[in-house]
């Protein structure tokens, strides 16, 4: 469906003051924009944006969206990828001096949905257990792992602790490192961002074969865009998907947004893509995320 411009206006509620978890159904508008602007004319843009929320996550829901291209003509083709993850394709073939992406998106929680279901083959997907470039383990991740390998406990337990120990581990500082930074060098150097903090835990989840994978989303209060973890764990006769936050320690709620999963922060990165032209480009990004109703 469609998003209706009027719905971009409607106030927000204060979050804080809201009990989110304990409420039937909680309302989302999500706001996001991505402004490219080129020193000269670029040709042939070929452009990735994964920033749609799926139709379903779990309790979370996807009502209404759209996308609005500014500065271009631009082909659009939305597909669907092998994890379920929504991305949008975009060509141009000449594009002046800047084009900017604007995304909306309406999103309903229904808590008694509950978590993202998968199939217990899920338990044993290498893709959820097999390291990545960005997530490969070095003796610093080993012991780490050796650590919370002492919970002698249930899956969500051992989850939770890896989540804890990963958390002390690494002190948030914006800028120390980037994207192309692996598990092993972040936990070397000790500081890092969100995205760090769940390479770390994959890592330690898959010394563990523990099968687990990497989510980017929002988070409620936060300017920018988030990175936590969603742990496969067995439930009944299949598997289910449960979010933790080892960027700020605890478990996931309904605080957090779910936009995309992969292994890695590689594989659903927000925006990518190509532009042939010597002009160079300069990338400004706004986000908000606010709640229009809990009950």
């Amino acid at each position: 469906m469609m998003l209706d411009q009027q719905v971009l206006r409607t106030p927000a509620l204060d979050h804080r003051q809201l009990d989110l978890d304990a409420a039937e159904r909680v309302t989302y508008l999500l706001e996001q924009s991505f402004r490219y602007d080129y020193t000269g004319p670029v040709e042939r843009m070929r452009h990735r944006l994964m920033v749609l929320p799926p139709k379903r996550h779990g309790s979370q829901h996807l009502r209404a969206h759209r996308l609005d291209v500014e500065g271009a003509d631009a082909r659009r083709e939305l597909r669907r990828d092998t994890r379920g993850n929504t991305t949008v394709r975009l060509r141009a073939d000449r594009i002046e001096r800047t084009v900017q992406f604007r995304v909306g998106a309406l999103l309903e929680r229904v808590i008694g949905d509950g978590p993202p279901h998968l199939p217990a083959s899920a338990l044993t997907d290498t893709r959820l257990l097999r390291a990545t470039r960005l997530t490969r383990p070095d003796d610093r991740v080993r012991a780490l792992a050796q650590e919370a390998s002492h919970t002698k406990s249930r899956p969500i337990e051992l989850a939770a602790r890896i989540c804890e120990i990963v958390h002390t581990s690494l002190e948030y500082e914006y800028g120390h490192t980037s994207v192309r930074t692996t598990a092993a060098e972040a936990l070397a150097g000790g500081r890092g961002v969100c995205q760090d903090s769940a390479h770390i835990m994959l890592a330690v989840c898959h010394v563990l074969s523990v099968p687990a994978r990497y989510v980017s989303g929002h988070l409620l209060g936060q300017g920018g865009t988030h990175a936590w973890v969603e742990v496969i764990v067995p439930n009944a006769d299949h598997a289910v998907a449960l979010p933790f936050d080892p960027c700020n320690g605890a478990a996931g709620s309904a605080r957090y947004v779910t936009v995309a999963t992969g292994r890695d922060y590689a594989d659903v990165c927000p925006t990518s893509g190509s532009y042939i032209g010597q002009a160079r480009g300069h990338l400004t990004s706004k986000r908000r995320l606010a709640v229009l109703a809990a009950a």
